[in-house]
């Protein structure tokens, strides 16, 4: 059956289209609806009330009971249809932790966005508009409903259940109706009669094996079949005396009886030569266990996105995103990510108390083409006596990745691994393109560290930006004994003929938020600034806040070109506690 034919379900597509929407608010409508009229035909039988117009009905209130009872039955009536695409459409196929996110969620748009997520997820060519998967996982759901369909729908026969996790098999030996069969001799040999059966086989099947052999009997000839571990379950003479014996049988080596004082589970015969491995008790047991799993998901390119939309047991963080110019082909993006050590669980061992932190951050294009990924494990082991200052601090990490200029997707994982906490946060790269005609500037960041890198740190290691450390503070918040940090690299002054010097100006406005009065304002040369050039101009300052009062402020750093009769403006806030 083609994919059209499928059923229409909630999650056979990303998101629940506006005629569904539609269709099951009328449904709820009716149902409340229906809820009326029998009291409206009930109030109707009353006798009139008496004509005092000083006298009203009032309602009698809920109780606590029936309020707890109208919510749980208007929860089960919107959960439906959410229940069926988890316990039916994908059944199977979804992971044990998919499973768990998926029943924390409190409203339909996070159950939309999840099942958006959960095709994306497993789409072999996310940059195209098609998902395979999800096409053939719900054409093989109506195969199952066709082919396989006995007393119960197909696709919950043993064989649906096959077919739709793994799909067809590479061979199948049918017998639809059983009869006479000659056993192969790691069953014992000899000649029986069977129930209808089925054996599957596939060459290879990811985290199973290769050539793995599945078997399915109707002993009830309802067309039932069922997958057995037990090759003896499709014999029909297994509990006939004297009839369907093996070859040892036969010659008086073994008797049937003892094919019933087995301990590995079956009733077969002895076999002949011996016991191969694909027979062994605990290899079919483990195969029929690894069968019953959800398969791995084999398109990892977006591991991390099945993620972004659980929202439960968050992991509270901060993520910020700088740009600096490398050539006007290639921008440097650092990503700098930032904890509260007190959001973090922390365990005793070896006489230390350690947090452990787990990071993957994957870029990709908007259509979710992957560029880059990068992943870091973040520890912190301190005394037990330090761990009340520690937990007052917090955690700072940076990544930086070279990017063409353009728009990007940028999606950072984290978890904690002792609390399991886990945070996905997502954003897009507008990763800016420099032109060379025109003043340009990096982003304006706000550091609570500027200092000057060793010769051997220069240009690598975290903070770096060519042979300074700039350490951004995110959040933007600050405490008056402290110095705010003040980052900003300016591009493309017109030099001058003579001199090839930029001529220009730097000037610098503080203001607090909601007020006219400029609480500081100076300027400077950019000629005065160190190492400044036409072609950069960077600006590292250290602001002391003391006389600064708490509050938030604005500041605005304004670049002048006089000689190419340009200006530019960056402009932030951050507070002061």
């Amino acid at each position: 059956m083609s994919a059209s034919r499928q059923p229409a379900v909630p999650g056979s597509r990303p998101l629940l289209s506006r005629d569904r929407k539609a269709l099951w608010v009328s449904t709820c409508g009716l149902t409340l609806l229906l809820a009326v009229v029998p009291s409206i035909a009930q109030d109707s039988k009353k006798k009139p009330a008496p004509t005092d117009t000083k006298r009203e009905t009032v309602a009698k209130p809920m109780t606590e009971k029936q309020r707890k009872q109208k919510e749980a039955r208007l929860k089960k009536e919107l959960e439906t249809p959410w229940k069926k695409w988890q316990n039916e459409d994908v059944a199977y196929i979804i992971t044990d932790e998919e499973r768990k996110a998926f029943k924390q969620f409190q409203t339909d748009e996070e159950r939309e966005q999840f099942v958006e997520s959960f095709w994306l997820r497993r789409d072999p060519t996310p940059d195209t508009v098609e998902n395979e998967y999800k096409e053939e996982h719900y054409r093989r759901i109506a195969y199952a409903n066709e082919h396989y369909a006995s007393g119960i729908p197909g696709w919950k026969a043993d064989r649906g259940r096959i077919y739709i996790t793994f799909g067809p098999a590479d061979e199948i030996e049918s017998h639809p109706s059983g009869g006479s069969y000659q056993r192969p001799a790691a069953e014992g040999g000899g000649e029986t009669s069977t129930y209808p059966f089925e054996d599957w086989r596939y060459r290879y099947i990811e985290g199973i094996g290769n050539d793995v052999m599945i078997e399915f009997v109707d002993p009830t000839m309802t067309g039932e079949y069922r997958m057995t571990m037990d090759p003896s379950e499709k014999d029909a003479l297994l509990y006939v005396p004297n009839a369907g014996l093996t070859l040892s049988e036969q010659m008086g080596l073994s008797t049937k009886t003892a094919r019933f004082q087995r301990t590995d589970g079956t009733h077969l015969g002895t076999p002949l030569g011996g016991t191969p491995a694909s027979m062994n008790q605990f290899t079919r047991l483990e195969q029929f266990a690894k069968l019953q799993k959800a398969p791995p998901i084999k398109f990892k390119d977006l591991e991390a996105v099945v993620n972004t939309r659980i929202t439960f047991n968050i992991l509270p963080m901060l993520v910020r995103i700088d740009y600096v110019r490398v050539t006007e082909t290639s921008v440097l993006a650092n990503i700098t990510v930032q904890f509260e050590n007190k959001d973090l669980q922390f365990q005793s061992k070896e006489g230390l108390q350690k947090s452990v932190i787990n990071m993957l951050g994957r870029i990709t294009t908007m259509t979710r083409r992957p560029v880059t990924n990068f992943e870091k494990a973040l520890e912190i082991n301190i005394a037990p006596e330090m761990l009340s200052r520690v937990t007052s601090q917090r955690s700072i990490y940076q990544q930086s990745v070279p990017l063409a200029p353009g728009r990007y997707r940028l999606n950072v994982v984290a978890k904690d691994v002792i609390g399991g906490n886990l945070n996905n946060y997502e954003i897009a790269l507008d990763v800016p393109h420099f032109d060379e005609e025109k003043l340009a500037s990096s982003s304006l960041i706000l550091a609570d560290t500027i200092e000057k890198l060793p010769t051997k740190s220069i240009g690598g290691g975290m903070f770096a930006i060519g042979d300074t450390k700039v350490r951004p503070r995110l959040g933007d918040k600050f405490s008056r004994d402290e110095k705010m940090g003040i980052y900003l690299q300016v591009y493309n002054f017109l030099p001058d003929e003579k001199t090839q010097k930029p001529n220009g100006a730097i000037g610098y406005e503080i203001s607090k938020v909601g007020a006219t009065e400029k609480v500081l304002e100076f300027s400077e040369e950019v000629s005065t600034i160190p190492n400044a050039s036409a072609n950069q101009v960077t600006i590292e300052k250290l602001l002391p806040l003391k006389n600064l009062l708490p509050g938030t402020y604005t500041l605005r750093v304004k670049a002048t070109d006089r000689k190419a009769n340009q200006t530019l403006q960056q402009q932030t806030n951050f507070t002061v506690n």
